[in-house]
């Protein structure tokens, strides 16, 4: 007697359904997925009890003909692929003609749909795998899909199933990754007969602020970069706006809500330098490149895609955010002609002006962090006053006329013996004396380094460790670029590995975790940026203790270098810690301040 037997349709759908529907929320994005699909413009969400009781989606697409209506509920049917060459090059959001089927066998499910053209509008059940007939309904256009007793028949899935309050939490977000991904459709979200969240049909930067709310855009970088066939759009937050959790952080590829992990990584780097600690990055970008170059059927959820050119994606994501972030818009020169410039707007003031008078960046030394100031007083005497003629940081110099002030302004004095207040065109700028300091030893340092081959400290015993295949296969084809880095590592037999140098300034590292932490990292990423991490925690540790202390008392000259300094310093807005170095204070601020004109 045979052991093997056909599995019913029935369990073969439902067990099918488990890849897919996993709760109310992954049935809610198939169906809004399928709704953009249609060409919708306008789509309502109506749920009860997290989605569990009800889950209805209406939209005003092209609808389902009246023949196709049973041809919806099939498994594996749908109008979106008809070719392994469509799938390659697949740019819908839904294509496997599963959502539906899946949700039929573990819910009891309808669909009314009057497709363009039709006089009338039909409606079909569908319950434990059986189809109904078609029949006559009221519907203008569109189509409207309803789940009613999520997994009712499988009473095993619904014990899993959370409190409506957490499963209409997880519909929420299924609903705002949608409502981002197609910001040109209007979104309506109900709940128990609520209204939750309604967004109009905009564009891609206005529904992101209001999904994310104007304070991100406060603390946000604007992202517009293109290379090729390829274009990164968004908003990415300043460490300023960093969260406790990751729940503000969304990627689109080709408008499609993903969690990918080379992309992830790219953004962790891209912040590594101005975020430190256990905070989390807030972002909304979307990343546009062709279908061809991208494989989004590699999970059930369509949540993961795979790039053909991986390395090259995560070097132009990277590189577009470190730019963003690295050049702050704030920190340039004031627009005579408009008053505009910097003062913590999202995006940068294009209009064009004169350049503005600069003091010479007098070159911080390392070894001596503060004493470099003693010989500013000289070299500023020599450089003309924009306003008076004296030395641009002479003591008691006069304020430049407003149009004419460099972009952190002239300094007026030292507040206990911490703070930095300077005038500019805008009004007071108020800055922290050691934060700033520390980012532009910081960046020199880095610069420094970044310019010869990392100094490479030889071990007296090397060290011997049990390596992967994946680990062995890595040292052996990123030799080079290993010993570039600083690491030496050589195999001593087929499963073992010698690290027989590694980076001096990491010479107190564990030497094993270090060398499998970067072979991990070589072989996923490439050698680039294996080490730079933890080599720029050291420099960041190296630059605080360098940067000059709170309570040292500095002359108007000194205070001045350090604002010039700040300037010509990549990320100068930014400690190493995340923390700002500086704020601006308009005199409107000052005005609503004092109430003057009140």
């Amino acid at each position: 007697m045979s052991a093997i037997r056909l599995l019913p349709d029935l369990l073969i759908s439902q067990i099918a359904a488990g890849e897919v529907v996993e709760r109310p929320a992954s049935a809610l994005k198939e169906l809004l997925e399928n709704a953009m699909d249609a060409g919708a413009s306008e789509i309502r969400v109506d749920l009860e009890e997290g989605g569990i009781k009800t889950l209805r989606v209406a939209d005003d697409g092209v609808g389902i003909a009246r023949d196709d209506l049973p041809l919806a509920l099939a498994r594996h049917a749908t109008s979106k692929i008809a070719s392994l060459d469509d799938l390659e090059r697949v740019a819908s959001l839904g294509f496997r003609g599963e959502a539906l089927a899946s949700i039929a066998s573990v819910a009891r499910i309808a669909i009314t749909s009057c497709a363009q053209g039709e006089r009338h509008a039909w409606r079909v059940e569908a319950q434990d795998g059986m189809v109904s007939r078609r029949e006559p309904a009221a519907l203008n256009r569109g189509t409207v899909v309803e789940s009613r007793d999520l997994f009712f028949n499988t009473p095993a899935r619904r014990k899993f199933l959370k409190t409506p309050a957490t499963e209409y939490a997880h519909c929420l977000d299924a609903f705002t990754r949608l409502a981002l991904a197609r910001p040109q459709v209007a979104m309506t979200l109900h709940h128990n007969g609520r209204v939750m969240a309604r967004y109009p049909a905009q564009d891609w930067q206005a529904r992101a602020l209001a999904v994310l709310g104007e304070d991100f855009a406060q603390h946000a970088r604007l992202i517009d970069e293109g290379a090729g066939d390829i274009e990164l759009t968004g908003w990415a937050g300043l460490p300023a706006y960093a969260k406790a959790s990751r729940d503000a952080q969304f990627i689109f590829v080709n408008g499609r809500f993903v969690r990918d992990k080379v992309l992830s990584h790219a953004v962790r780097e891209a912040y590594r330098d101005i975020l430190h600690g256990s905070r989390h990055p807030a972002y909304c970008l979307f990343l546009q490149l062709a279908p061809s170059r991208v494989d989004v059927n590699v999970h059930p959820a369509k949540t993961e895609v795979r790039f053909r050119d991986s390395q090259a994606v995560h070097r132009f994501v990277f590189h577009a955010l470190e730019r963003a972030l690295g050049q702050p818009e704030n920190m340039a020169s004031p627009s005579p002609s408009t008053g505009e410039g910097w003062g913590g707007g999202a995006k940068a003031s294009t209009s064009s002006h004169q350049p503005t008078p600069r003091q010479e960046n007098l070159g911080l030394a390392v070894a001596e962090p503060t004493a470099h100031y003693q010989m500013v007083a000289e070299a500023l005497a020599t450089l003309p006053s924009p306003a008076s003629g004296r030395g641009a940081g002479g003591e008691g110099m006069l304020s430049p006329a407003a149009s004419e002030a460099p972009p952190l302004g002239y300094a007026l004095a030292q507040l206990s013996g911490i703070y930095i207040l300077a005038e500019n065109a805008q009004g007071l700028v108020v800055v922290d004396m050691h934060a700033a300091h520390e980012r532009i030893l910081y960046e020199r340092l880095k610069n420094a380094l970044g310019s010869r081959r990392v100094a490479m400290q030889p071990l007296l015993v090397p060290v011997v460790f049990a390596a992967t295949a994946k680990e062995m296969a890595a040292a052996e084809a990123h030799h080079d670029a290993l010993l570039e880095l600083g690491l030496e590592l050589s195999a001593v037999s087929p499963t073992h590995l010698a690290l027989r140098a590694l980076p001096a300034m990491l010479k107190d590292a564990d030497a094993e975790n270090l060398a499998r932490e970067i072979l991990k990292e070589v072989a996923e990423f490439g050698a680039a940026h294996a080490i730079e991490a933890r080599r720029n925690e050291l420099l960041a540790t190296l630059a605080c203790h360098g940067a000059v202390r709170a309570n040292r008392k500095l002359s108007l000259p000194e205070m001045n270098a350090l604002l010039r300094d700040m300037e010509q310093t990549l990320r100068a807005d930014q400690c190493n810690h995340g923390r700002p170095t500086w704020f601006q204070l308009t005199v409107h601020d000052l005005d609503k301040m004092f109430m003057r004109g009140k």
